[in-house]
């Protein structure tokens, strides 16, 4: 029987030795990493990615953002060993992208989840638990867990092609943490959701960096990212065109900010003085903030204005 292809990519994380990488607090790095696309030929046909140069810290969450055809799902299969590199290096935990031992440290939810239909949620867990060779104490105690966390009790039995396409993805994310993964690999989490699902996502999100995991996650809905990302990366026809933090991108440094509570009409044509002299009390005084909408736009609309730039953290 043909394995589907998520199922195939999962079973490549049992094979290695279960060895750990170097303890450093870089979970993926990528060094001047490019993939090209060649035709039948071997003549180039679409550079996918272009010379990118990435860390990923333990226990962060990071946003991997682009518009369609950027190089986003490149990145992902080349970091989880799927593609190889036409140059450069992808390491995860110290290993090279290609070793598959390191593959048992993570949990991946591709953006289309390719699960046996006629499974149903325990049986596909527990299907996906054998596949890493957990005991079947342990196995069934995931099992349960995840599905309670997911929230897919009241459907634990019915088989997966009954499923939404929200449930498929809740299974689907259920899958991805079955063998308690340290990196976890999300490739558009919030698609298929309704709102409630679309929290309960981003809480999910938020308490995997609790339990010291790192989450790598992209999406086109960047409201979801700027909730929940604590850095991001932006690819744009496969070049990194803005990397760093989320809340010092969004800040609007040249403009400033004041809340105050209780001033008086006519000290408010003074600032700092007046709020002090008038007995105001000063809630705030800061940067107000974009978001990443406007912020993702006017890097694309920067990007074909001036091609080539490149993105360094700290700019």
């Amino acid at each position: 029987m043909d394995m589907p292809v998520a199922a195939a990519g999962t079973a490549s994380l049992v094979a290695g030795d279960g060895s750990s990488g170097p303890d450093s607090d870089v979970v993926i790095e990528t060094r001047n990493l490019s993939k090209t696309y060649r035709d039948f030929w071997g003549r180039q046909k679409v550079r996918a990615l272009k010379a990118l140069d990435l860390e990923i810290r333990r226990g962060e969450i990071f946003g991997l953002l682009g518009p369609n055809g950027s190089g986003k799902t490149t990145t992902i299969k080349l970091i989880l060993g799927l593609l190889f590199p036409t140059s450069g290096r992808a390491l995860v935990f110290g290993k090279d992208a290609s070793d598959v031992a390191k593959n048992e440290r993570i949990g991946y939810l591709p953006e289309e989840s390719y699960l046996y239909k006629f499974l149903n949620a325990e049986e596909t867990l527990d299907f996906y638990g054998r596949l890493f060779d957990m005991p079947a104490t342990l196995r069934k105690q995931r099992v349960d867990q995840l599905i309670e966390r997911v929230g897919l009790n009241w459907a634990r039995r019915r088989q997966l092609k009954e499923y939404s396409k929200g449930m498929t993805r809740r299974i689907g994310l259920a899958q991805a943490l079955i063998n308690d993964p340290e990196l976890v690999v999300l490739d558009e989490p919030t698609t298929g959701l309704d709102p409630i699902g679309t929290r309960e996502m981003k809480d999910t999100i938020l308490e995997l960096r609790e339990q010291g995991k790192t989450v790598l996650m992209c999406s086109h809905l960047l409201a979801d990212v700027q909730d929940v990302c604590d850095r991001i990366a932006i690819l744009y026809q496969g070049e990194l065109k803005e990397l760093g933090r989320v809340d010092r991108l969004l800040t609007v440094q040249n403009v400033t900010q004041i809340q105050v509570r209780g001033l008086p009409e006519q000290a408010k044509r003074e600032i700092r003085q007046v709020i002090e002299r008038s007995g105001g009390e000063l809630l705030s005084m800061d940067n107000p903030t974009t978001t990443l909408e406007d912020l993702f736009l006017k890097i694309v609309q920067d990007s074909e204005a001036h091609p080539g730039r490149r993105a360094r953290e700290g700019e």
